[in-house]
């Protein structure tokens, strides 16, 4: 048994608020977010766990397509960046797990330098 795994970067733009924050953050404000989906698998009789074009249109269908160039606030509540990895999770697990992978790893930097790693295996 050989376990790899295939990773995949994205980048969005949207804005949000945070309405129970008390701060600037509070105010509308927008962020050009990058987005890294790990999936874990073992490579099938092509030699591959995940083809990274079949990856790149699961993200960009079930993600991309509602987040990036919205207001983050009428999709997710409270819409902090780990609110975001949390719906992020919700919408990829599923489909990932019918193409007989799974979801390793969702990284979400808000900017450059700020990021929430949500880790979905056991250490």
């Amino acid at each position: 048994m050989t376990v790899m795994y295939v990773k995949k970067e994205f980048t969005f733009d949207a804005a949000h608020y945070l309405e129970k924050y008390h701060g600037k953050c509070e105010r509308l404000h927008g962020h050009t977010y990058r987005l890294a989906i790990t999936v874990k698998g073992e490579p099938d009789s092509e030699g591959m766990i995940m083809d990274f074009i079949e990856l790149k249109e699961i993200v960009k269908e079930k993600v991309l397509s509602v987040l990036d160039h919205s207001c983050l606030n009428d999709i997710i509540p409270q819409p902090t960046t780990e609110n975001v990895v949390l719906w992020i999770k919700e919408r990829l697990e599923p489909v990932i797990k019918e193409k007989d992978c799974s979801l390793s790893e969702i990284q979400l930097w808000e900017g450059p330098g700020s990021s929430i790693i949500l880790k979905l295996e056991r250490i």
